[in-house]
Protein backbone atom coordinates (compact mmCIF):
# COMPACT_ATOMS: atom_id res chain seq x y z
CA UNK A 1 0.00 0.00 0.00
CA UNK A 2 1.32 3.91 -0.79
CA UNK A 3 1.87 5.99 1.87
CA UNK A 4 -1.34 7.56 1.21
CA UNK A 5 -4.27 4.92 -0.34
CA UNK A 6 -6.23 5.99 -2.83
CA UNK A 7 -10.07 7.65 -1.87
CA UNK A 8 -10.67 8.98 -5.10
CA UNK A 9 -14.30 8.52 -6.34
CA UNK A 10 -13.68 6.13 -8.79
CA UNK A 11 -12.00 3.91 -6.56
CA UNK A 12 -14.62 4.61 -3.83
CA UNK A 13 -16.99 3.94 -6.10
CA UNK A 14 -15.49 0.48 -7.20
CA UNK A 15 -17.54 -2.00 -5.32
CA UNK A 16 -19.53 0.30 -3.17
CA UNK A 17 -22.76 -1.38 -2.62
CA UNK A 18 -24.82 1.43 -1.87
CA UNK A 19 -28.23 2.53 -4.24
CA UNK A 20 -28.11 6.22 -2.73
CA UNK A 21 -25.20 7.35 -0.71
CA UNK A 22 -21.79 8.01 -2.14
CA UNK A 23 -23.51 8.41 -5.82
CA UNK A 24 -22.65 11.01 -6.46
CA UNK A 25 -18.88 12.13 -5.04
CA UNK A 26 -17.57 15.52 -4.67
CA UNK A 27 -13.88 15.31 -3.96
CA UNK A 28 -11.06 17.56 -2.51
CA UNK A 29 -7.38 17.08 -1.94
CA UNK A 30 -7.86 20.52 0.53
CA UNK A 31 -11.13 22.17 1.66
CA UNK A 32 -12.02 24.09 4.64
CA UNK A 33 -14.87 21.91 5.90
CA UNK A 34 -16.58 19.10 4.20
CA UNK A 35 -19.73 19.76 6.42
CA UNK A 36 -19.66 23.53 5.13
CA UNK A 37 -19.15 22.66 1.45
CA UNK A 38 -22.12 20.00 1.82
CA UNK A 39 -24.82 22.55 3.43
CA UNK A 40 -24.12 25.04 0.13
CA UNK A 41 -24.89 21.80 -1.88
CA UNK A 42 -27.64 21.43 0.13
CA UNK A 43 -28.92 24.81 0.19
CA UNK A 44 -28.65 24.54 -3.97
CA UNK A 45 -30.44 21.47 -4.16
CA UNK A 46 -27.74 18.54 -4.38
CA UNK A 47 -29.17 15.15 -4.34
CA UNK A 48 -29.70 13.17 -1.22
CA UNK A 49 -27.03 10.71 -1.03
CA UNK A 50 -24.25 13.66 -2.26
CA UNK A 51 -20.65 12.65 -0.96
CA UNK A 52 -18.04 15.15 -0.16
CA UNK A 53 -14.46 13.66 0.64
CA UNK A 54 -11.34 15.35 1.53
CA UNK A 55 -7.93 13.97 1.77
CA UNK A 56 -7.36 17.47 4.29
CA UNK A 57 -9.68 20.01 6.28
CA UNK A 58 -8.04 22.81 6.98
CA UNK A 59 -11.13 24.24 9.75
CA UNK A 60 -12.81 20.53 10.37
CA UNK A 61 -14.78 21.35 13.16
CA UNK A 62 -16.39 19.53 15.55
CA UNK A 63 -19.83 19.55 18.68
CA UNK A 64 -19.87 22.99 19.83
CA UNK A 65 -17.37 24.43 17.40
CA UNK A 66 -14.42 22.87 18.27
CA UNK A 67 -11.67 22.28 16.20
CA UNK A 68 -11.19 18.67 14.79
CA UNK A 69 -7.41 17.94 13.75
CA UNK A 70 -7.53 16.24 10.14
CA UNK A 71 -4.51 16.21 8.16
CA UNK A 72 -3.45 15.47 4.90
CA UNK A 73 -3.97 11.32 3.97
CA UNK A 74 -4.41 10.02 8.29
CA UNK A 75 -8.11 9.95 8.13
CA UNK A 76 -11.61 9.93 6.43
CA UNK A 77 -13.05 13.44 6.63
CA UNK A 78 -16.63 13.53 4.30
CA UNK A 79 -20.09 14.54 4.98
CA UNK A 80 -23.13 12.92 3.38
CA UNK A 81 -26.27 14.59 2.38
CA UNK A 82 -29.86 13.41 3.26
CA UNK A 83 -33.13 14.39 2.70
CA UNK A 84 -35.54 12.60 4.86
CA UNK A 85 -39.44 11.81 4.57
CA UNK A 86 -39.49 12.07 8.57
CA UNK A 87 -40.31 15.03 10.56
CA UNK A 88 -37.74 17.30 10.90
CA UNK A 89 -37.73 16.91 15.09
CA UNK A 90 -36.46 13.75 14.11
CA UNK A 91 -33.72 14.45 12.21
CA UNK A 92 -31.08 14.77 15.71
CA UNK A 93 -31.08 10.74 15.80
CA UNK A 94 -29.26 10.81 12.82
CA UNK A 95 -26.06 10.81 14.80
CA UNK A 96 -26.87 8.42 16.59
CA UNK A 97 -27.89 6.32 13.31
CA UNK A 98 -24.42 7.99 12.21
CA UNK A 99 -22.29 6.44 15.21
CA UNK A 100 -24.13 2.71 14.93
CA UNK A 101 -23.00 2.58 11.43
CA UNK A 102 -19.51 3.68 11.78
CA UNK A 103 -19.06 1.42 14.79
CA UNK A 104 -20.37 -1.59 12.52
CA UNK A 105 -18.47 -0.68 10.44
CA UNK A 106 -14.99 -0.43 12.22
CA UNK A 107 -16.25 -3.76 13.96
CA UNK A 108 -15.39 -5.31 11.17
CA UNK A 109 -12.17 -4.41 11.25
CA UNK A 110 -11.50 -6.88 14.75
CA UNK A 111 -12.25 -3.30 16.32
CA UNK A 112 -14.39 -3.23 19.70
CA UNK A 113 -15.58 0.15 19.64
CA UNK A 114 -17.85 2.31 22.24
CA UNK A 115 -19.80 5.15 21.26
CA UNK A 116 -19.63 8.21 23.94
CA UNK A 117 -22.57 9.89 23.78
CA UNK A 118 -23.70 11.82 21.80
CA UNK A 119 -21.51 11.64 18.96
CA UNK A 120 -18.09 10.44 19.37
CA UNK A 121 -16.30 6.49 18.61
CA UNK A 122 -13.82 5.70 21.35
CA UNK A 123 -11.60 2.75 21.99
CA UNK A 124 -10.10 1.93 25.90
CA UNK A 125 -11.43 5.68 26.51
CA UNK A 126 -10.08 7.52 23.69
CA UNK A 127 -11.67 9.50 20.53
CA UNK A 128 -11.31 7.24 17.31
CA UNK A 129 -14.33 9.11 15.57
CA UNK A 130 -16.08 12.29 15.57
CA UNK A 131 -19.38 12.97 14.49
CA UNK A 132 -21.53 16.26 13.65
CA UNK A 133 -25.15 16.91 12.46
CA UNK A 134 -26.03 19.99 11.04
CA UNK A 135 -29.27 21.13 9.57
CA UNK A 136 -30.20 22.81 5.82
CA UNK A 137 -33.61 24.36 6.46
CA UNK A 138 -35.10 25.70 3.06
CA UNK A 139 -37.77 29.04 2.73
CA UNK A 140 -40.30 25.78 2.06
CA UNK A 141 -39.91 24.08 5.12
CA UNK A 142 -38.03 21.15 3.36
CA UNK A 143 -34.78 20.45 5.15
CA UNK A 144 -31.28 18.21 4.69
CA UNK A 145 -29.44 16.60 7.03
CA UNK A 146 -25.54 17.33 7.00
CA UNK A 147 -23.53 13.88 8.69
CA UNK A 148 -20.02 15.15 9.02
CA UNK A 149 -17.58 12.28 10.23
CA UNK A 150 -14.00 12.04 11.43
CA UNK A 151 -12.42 8.86 11.28
CA UNK A 152 -8.81 8.60 12.64
CA UNK A 153 -7.62 5.88 10.46
CA UNK A 154 -4.25 5.98 9.45
CA UNK A 155 -2.18 8.51 12.24
CA UNK A 156 0.80 7.22 13.56
CA UNK A 157 2.03 9.76 16.40
CA UNK A 158 -0.87 12.59 17.40
CA UNK A 159 0.09 16.20 18.74
CA UNK A 160 1.55 15.88 22.65
CA UNK A 161 -1.79 17.72 23.18
CA UNK A 162 -4.05 15.05 22.15
CA UNK A 163 -1.80 12.18 22.64
CA UNK A 164 -3.79 11.23 25.65
CA UNK A 165 -7.42 11.60 24.71
CA UNK A 166 -6.96 10.44 21.01
CA UNK A 167 -6.40 7.68 18.83
CA UNK A 168 -6.19 5.78 15.76
CA UNK A 169 -6.95 2.55 13.44
CA UNK A 170 -3.72 1.70 12.78
CA UNK A 171 -2.58 2.45 16.54
CA UNK A 172 -5.05 0.11 17.55
CA UNK A 173 -4.30 -2.53 14.89
CA UNK A 174 -1.00 -2.07 14.44
CA UNK A 175 -1.25 -2.04 10.69
CA UNK A 176 -2.77 0.21 8.42
CA UNK A 177 -6.19 -0.08 7.21
CA UNK A 178 -7.71 0.72 3.90
CA UNK A 179 -9.32 3.88 3.66
CA UNK A 180 -11.91 3.22 0.14
CA UNK A 181 -13.05 -0.02 1.52
CA UNK A 182 -13.92 1.51 5.82
CA UNK A 183 -15.68 3.89 3.84
CA UNK A 184 -17.70 1.52 1.68
CA UNK A 185 -18.99 -0.16 4.77
CA UNK A 186 -19.34 3.08 6.15
CA UNK A 187 -21.83 3.63 3.48
CA UNK A 188 -23.36 0.48 3.08
CA UNK A 189 -24.33 0.77 6.87
CA UNK A 190 -25.75 4.04 6.90
CA UNK A 191 -27.74 3.76 3.89
CA UNK A 192 -29.48 -0.03 5.59
CA UNK A 193 -30.07 1.88 8.38
CA UNK A 194 -31.40 5.06 7.40
CA UNK A 195 -33.59 3.12 4.92
CA UNK A 196 -34.72 1.16 8.16
CA UNK A 197 -35.08 4.41 10.24
CA UNK A 198 -37.72 6.01 7.15
CA UNK A 199 -39.37 2.60 7.09
CA UNK A 200 -40.03 1.60 10.37
CA UNK A 201 -38.74 4.35 12.56
CA UNK A 202 -35.55 4.48 14.85
CA UNK A 203 -36.42 1.93 17.87
CA UNK A 204 -33.90 -0.97 16.38
CA UNK A 205 -30.63 2.02 15.87
CA UNK A 206 -31.47 3.07 19.45
CA UNK A 207 -31.05 -0.58 20.64
CA UNK A 208 -28.06 -0.47 18.02
CA UNK A 209 -26.69 2.43 20.00
CA UNK A 210 -26.85 1.10 23.37
CA UNK A 211 -25.51 -2.12 22.74
CA UNK A 212 -22.50 -0.09 21.83
CA UNK A 213 -22.35 2.64 24.50
CA UNK A 214 -19.93 3.62 26.67
CA UNK A 215 -21.73 6.12 28.54
CA UNK A 216 -24.93 3.89 30.05
CA UNK A 217 -24.54 2.91 33.38
CA UNK A 218 -21.98 5.14 34.54
CA UNK A 219 -21.58 7.90 36.87
CA UNK A 220 -20.69 11.13 34.72
CA UNK A 221 -20.61 14.64 34.99
CA UNK A 222 -23.04 17.06 32.47
CA UNK A 223 -21.11 20.52 32.00
CA UNK A 224 -23.73 23.07 30.29
CA UNK A 225 -21.80 24.32 26.95
CA UNK A 226 -22.99 27.84 28.09
CA UNK A 227 -22.65 28.80 31.67
CA UNK A 228 -20.50 25.55 32.65
CA UNK A 229 -23.37 25.13 34.83
CA UNK A 230 -23.20 20.92 36.55
CA UNK A 231 -24.64 17.90 37.22
CA UNK A 232 -23.38 14.56 38.41
CA UNK A 233 -25.16 11.48 38.58
CA UNK A 234 -25.61 8.39 36.56
CA UNK A 235 -26.63 7.91 32.89
CA UNK A 236 -29.22 5.39 32.87
CA UNK A 237 -30.95 5.43 29.17
CA UNK A 238 -31.84 7.51 26.27
CA UNK A 239 -35.09 8.19 25.44
CA UNK A 240 -36.94 8.05 22.07
CA UNK A 241 -35.47 10.89 21.01
CA UNK A 242 -32.03 9.75 21.99
CA UNK A 243 -31.66 12.23 24.82
CA UNK A 244 -29.87 11.37 27.50
CA UNK A 245 -31.27 10.38 30.77
CA UNK A 246 -29.65 10.80 34.21
CA UNK A 247 -30.50 9.78 37.60
CA UNK A 248 -29.37 13.14 39.27
CA UNK A 249 -30.23 12.78 43.35
CA UNK A 250 -33.64 10.06 42.57
CA UNK A 251 -35.12 12.16 40.06
CA UNK A 252 -34.55 11.69 36.01
CA UNK A 253 -32.93 14.58 34.14
CA UNK A 254 -33.43 14.91 30.59
CA UNK A 255 -29.84 16.03 28.60
CA UNK A 256 -30.36 17.37 25.00
CA UNK A 257 -27.84 16.75 22.35
CA UNK A 258 -25.61 19.58 21.62
CA UNK A 259 -26.21 21.35 24.78
CA UNK A 260 -23.78 19.49 27.23
CA UNK A 261 -20.56 17.54 26.98
CA UNK A 262 -19.89 14.66 29.52
CA UNK A 263 -17.09 13.05 31.41
CA UNK A 264 -16.92 10.65 33.49
CA UNK A 265 -16.38 11.11 37.21
CA UNK A 266 -12.92 11.74 38.05
CA UNK A 267 -11.73 12.06 34.05
CA UNK A 268 -9.96 15.47 33.62
CA UNK A 269 -10.66 14.69 29.52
Amino acid sequence: MNEIDDISPKTVKNGLNTKILGQDILFFDKIDSTNIKAKILAKEGAKEGTLVIAEEQESGRGRLERAFISPKGKGLWFSIILRPKFKITEASKCTLLAAVAVALAIEELGVTPKIKWPNDIVEGNKKLVGILTELEINPDKSYAVIIGIGINVNFSNFPENLKNIATSLKIIKGEKVERAKLLQRVLYFMEELYNKAQSEGFDEILNLWRKYSITLNKNIRVINAGDKSEITGRAVDIDEDGALLVSVNGETVKVLAGDVSIREVGSRN
